[in-house]
């Protein structure tokens, strides 16, 4: 839940994964003579999840994340009325929902849309300069250093850190983060930040250096439609264990006991958890019998892009005996893609 973050899931495909794990089935029986190696190659990881769904999933009354909206949460355990605009208060949605204990009750958080509005925020986009100038209005005059070192105020700073992945992507075939960047350009949306904001004031910058390139600034005022949100909470549980179901039956998919399985499939667990284990099709009767057990049927078939409809990557937790793993499945073809 952490912002640009990324997920949640820690994939485990480390260089050596893949001799490590072709080496692991070798001893498991899965070299067979033929063609065997000739079909796609699976490889399985499975990443530890440490402590409790809980420790994971729910947070503190005293210690919400920072991207929350504290005064939202605030508003809403306390049954007051309370509105966010463009942003979820909590970044909670049905499919990532947001928990928070607050003496000895767990709360499911998220929101609902009550209202449009329109707003007119300034945009920055910066456009890269020459050597010779640009053909611009600002007289040729000398950049303003835009990074951390200088002088503009923090939230230029960031406006600038943001345009600029617009800026380098302008005929580029890379992309920019978009949950940044807005309108080719960073909107400054907050008001303590436009009223700072150097590059926002009369007579303000018309140039500015950031790594190694120098831009030319554009500031543009744009009106833009926003969503009103309404933080809304739900106690969903009064003891720990019975909010430890509720995150079992949201996030967890097959559950596996290490009883049910053989010996072979048990090893090739402990190798997925130490390193990535891999087979090529077609695969070993363990390896098979691990992947019944954990749901991943539609992978047992070698031509499962085309016949199963499932793509090269799967994902999903499942329980092993008492602990959590991220289980993470993919296929590489003869190409090694």
């Amino acid at each position: 839940m952490d912002e640009l973050a990324s997920s949640r899931r820690r994939l485990l495909v480390g260089a050596l994964a893949g001799g490590i794990g072709a080496a692991a089935a070798g001893c498991l029986g899965t070299e067979s003579d033929g063609d065997a190696a000739d079909g796609p190659e699976l490889r399985l990881s499975l990443s530890r999840v440490d402590g409790s769904l809980r420790d994971r999933y729910v947070h503190s009354r005293d210690d919400p994340p920072e991207e929350w909206d504290e005064a939202a949460l605030n508003a809403v355990l306390a049954g007051e009325s309370y509105t966010t605009q463009h942003r979820k208060p909590f970044f909670a949605s049905p499919d990532d929902p947001a928990y928070v204990l607050r003496d000895g009750t767990y709360h499911r958080l998220g929101s609902v849309v009550v209202d449009e509005v329109a707003e007119t925020y300034p945009v920055l986009r910066l456009f890269d300069v020459d050597d010779e100038g640009s053909g611009s209005d600002d007289g040729g005059e000398s950049a303003v250093d835009g990074g951390e070192e200088g002088d503009l105020p923090q939230a230029d700073q960031r406006a600038v850190h943001i345009a600029h992945f617009a800026a380098r992507s302008r005929g580029d075939a890379g992309g920019y983060p978009v949950g940044l960047v807005e309108r080719g350009g960073y909107a400054y949306r907050n008001e303590t930040a436009r009223a700072e904001s150097a590059l926002l004031a009369d007579g303000g910058p018309k140039r500015v250096a950031y790594r190694d390139s120098t831009y030319r600034v554009e500031i543009e005022r744009e009106r833009f439609h926003e969503a009103v949100y309404r933080p809304i909470a739900e106690a969903v549980a009064e003891s720990p264990e019975r909010m430890e179901a509720i995150l079992r039956a949201t996030f967890v998919g097959p559950r596996v006991a290490p009883d049910d399985l053989s010996a072979e499939s048990r090893r090739i667990v402990e190798q997925a958890d130490m390193e990535e284990y891999a087979e090529t099709h077609p695969y070993s009767d363990a390896y098979v019998e691990l992947l019944r057990a954990i749901d991943a049927r539609p992978f047992i078939d070698g031509n499962v892009r085309k016949d199963a409809g499932v793509g090269e990557d799967r994902e999903e937790m499942i329980r092993y005996g008492d602990d959590y793993y991220e289980r993470y499945l993919r296929i590489l073809d003869e190409e090694g893609n």
